[in-house]
């Protein structure tokens, strides 16, 4: 038996025929299984990734895929054996076969096997021939496969480059001029490509072609994007000229796993992980930083400056996932930008400006650092106005959004914000701008409570997100649908609280994986907290909810519900001021509903005096995820 996901997901048996798996939802629990090497799958997980919004009997059509797929896979096993290829193992299932019998897992150790020993080069040839397309080809829609093909899309990628080097330091060069061209045209980002089709036309004889190939390789680079060519394609251009060109090819001193890539490709490459959320996210913050820190150690400002100021991801929420590093690539470019000098290129300044307004999430930060992080929002898109670069204000803007929160009551002002993103994005094509646009309206529709007009930039967002493959996206909006539940739950007619909870449970599960703790954690309880206070039930107790950075706030409720009044009167009192960002204005409202029961009228009217100018939000709803219900509705219970 051999299982394929390295194209359409298919089954063969052993004598090459094929398998028929049956439905769309077969393959795709064929495939999950596929995808966790090995691992056990909940039943809850195959529900989740399988279904949007599970049917009512989900697990039972679950178990219906399964059993199908067994008689599928073992056609010929005795009906009271146990199953040998999908096999139950506590609450799941997990797919037992040797790995060499499933393309994608003998692709990745052949890959592995190749990086320690160059000797096995034939066989990664083998395996990247043996590709029918892109991974899980026929799971277009589910998010886990977005990710998986991304990850494996970089992993072919390394593995075109890595046999290539391979077969050019032993002399094969001439034979792979055609593959590498076509490999460039389709990857032109990739400067480590540029080099080896450079060596592999100097081995075949085309010095003048090799030369020509560097020559194109650094347009392409100034003109798309201000960089200059490494020093090592600088000294590759070099060596070709003088007919020396060295036999172990390009290096340079930037280490990653596998093939060797530069600041530029590593930049390029994170960019392109950070879309695709969970691991790869993760695992993009963290290459990102490597990439500046290698950058700023070369000494060449103009460099370090172009690398920070490349990482142009679009950001939404308004604290960081990784505060530590986000502090750090701030000083990296406050340290960049005071070398350049008030006289250096406009273009750099604006974009590590913009970086520091991005990387400075109000959540996260003192008073004095968020007035610098306001100041570089300012200034970023002062210069961008004056440079007239669309993706350069787009960037910009992202920043004067993440730096709008200073205050509550700020939600039309950052429609505004969100308003001209999304008209620049489309105007301009940038595709991943045009979805930020989309929600940030999205947080500020429901801010002001228009759920329709909220809904329509949700369906925006997806649609633009399906055509970008960004996966994050359906789990952003998978929260507001439940917000709107949440809302309209206490409706005539709208859906029961227990359904709202629902919602909100499968948006914390979708959310989970998503490689976002910054805005993950305490999310889900401050979501039913606020279903509760809309239906007049006291706060949500246990020892399993992890309130995250929102516990201060939420204790002095938390003890009240528990009958702790004293223990709830020396919480408040210790309670902060909200931070200024997406939850100030629910954390205010929480305050006010504390102090109000235990009859603290000085914080009450702290509260209210801080929530005067959101007297038309909702509260917590500027976030797009949850809602306490109208912050006028908690400013008449503070002064009735």
């Amino acid at each position: 038996m051999r299982i394929d996901v390295l194209g359409a997901v298919r089954a063969l048996s052993d004598d090459g025929s094929p398998v028929d798996l049956g439905g769309p939802r077969h393959r795709e629990v064929l495939a999950r299984l596929v995808a966790a090497e090995g691992r056990m799958v909940t039943t809850d997980t195959l529900v989740d990734d399988l279904w949007t919004d599970p049917p009512a009997r989900a697990v039972g059509a679950l178990r219906t895929f399964v059993a199908a797929l067994r008689r599928a896979l073992e056609p010929d096993r005795p009906p009271r054996n146990p199953p040998r290829v999908i096999v139950t193992e506590g609450p799941g299932y997990v797919l037992r076969l040797p790995r060499e019998d499933v393309d994608v897992h003998l692709f990745e150790d052949t890959l592995a096997r190749t990086r320690r020993d160059p000797s096995a080069v034939t066989g990664l040839g083998a395996v990247l021939a043996a590709w029918r397309g892109p991974a899980y080809a026929d799971v277009p829609g589910s998010p886990w496969a977005q990710r998986e093909r991304t990850r494996l899309a970089e992993l072919r990628l390394e593995a075109v480059e890595l046999r290539a080097r391979i077969l050019i330091d032993s002399g094969e060069g001439p034979g792979l001029v055609a593959e590498l061209g076509a490999h460039v045209s389709e990857h032109p980002w990739r400067e480590p490509a540029w080099g080896l089709l450079a060596r592999a036309l100097y081995r075949a004889g085309r010095q003048a072609d090799a030369l020509a190939t560097l020559r194109r390789a650094r347009a392409m680079l100034v003109d798309r994007l201000g960089l200059d060519p490494s020093a090592e394609l600088q000294r590759l251009e070099t060596d070709i000229l003088n007919g020396a060109e060295p036999l172990d090819g390009v290096r340079t001193g930037w280490s990653g796993p596998g093939v060797q890539l530069g600041p530029r490709t590593t930049v390029d490459l994170a960019r392109t992980l950070a879309l695709a959320g969970g691991d790869a996210l993760v695992h993009s913050r963290r290459d990102r930083l490597a990439a500046v820190q290698a950058a700023e150690r070369t000494g060449d400002v103009f460099l370090t400056a172009r690398i920070i100021g490349a990482y142009d991801v679009p950001a939404i929420w308004s604290r960081a996932d990784d505060p530590g590093q986000s502090r750090a690539v701030v000083a990296a470019a406050e340290r960049t930008l005071t070398a350049l000098g008030p006289d250096g290129p406009a273009d750099l300044s604006a974009r590590l400006l913009a970086t520091i307004a991005v990387e400075s999430r109000s959540g996260d930060l003192p008073a004095a650092e968020l007035e610098r992080a306001r100041q570089a929002a300012g200034q970023a898109e002062a210069l961008a106005r004056d440079l007239a670069d669309p993706a350069l204000l787009a960037f910009a803007l992202n920043g004067v959004f993440l730096q709008s929160f200073h205050r509550p009551g700020l939600a039309a002002e950052r429609d505004t914000i969100g308003a001209e993103i999304v008209d620049l994005a489309t105007r301009h094509g940038l595709p991943n701008f045009a979805v930020l646009g989309r929600l940030a309206r999205l947080q500020s529709a429901s801010a002001l409570g228009d759920l329709d007009a909220a809904a329509r930039h949700a369906e925006a967002a997806e649609q633009l997100a399906a055509l970008t493959e960004a996966p994050l996206v359906p789990v952003l909006t998978g929260w507001f649908r439940a917000r709107t539940a949440a809302a309209r739950s206490t409706e005539p007619g709208g859906p029961t609280a227990a359904t709202a909870a629902g919602h909100y449970r499968a948006a914390e599960d979708a959310l989970r994986t998503a490689g976002m703790p910054g805005l993950h954690r305490g999310l889900f309880p401050l979501a039913l907290l606020g279903l509760r206070l809309l239906h007049g039930r006291p706060a949500p107790t246990g020892p399993q909810l992890d309130w995250g950075p929102y516990l201060p706030w939420a204790r002095p409720l938390v003890l009240l519900a528990e009958d702790r009044a004293e223990e709830a009167r020396t919480a408040l009192a210790a309670a902060p001021d909200p931070a200024h960002d997406h939850m100030q204005e629910a954390l205010w409202c929480l305050t006010v509903r504390a102090a109000v029961r235990l009859g603290e009228d000085g914080i009450a009217a702290r509260a209210v005096a801080a929530l005067r100018d959101a007297a038309a939000e909702d509260a917590g709803a500027a976030s797009g995820m949850l809602t306490l219900g109208p912050v006028a509705m908690y400013l008449a219970e503070a002064e009735g």
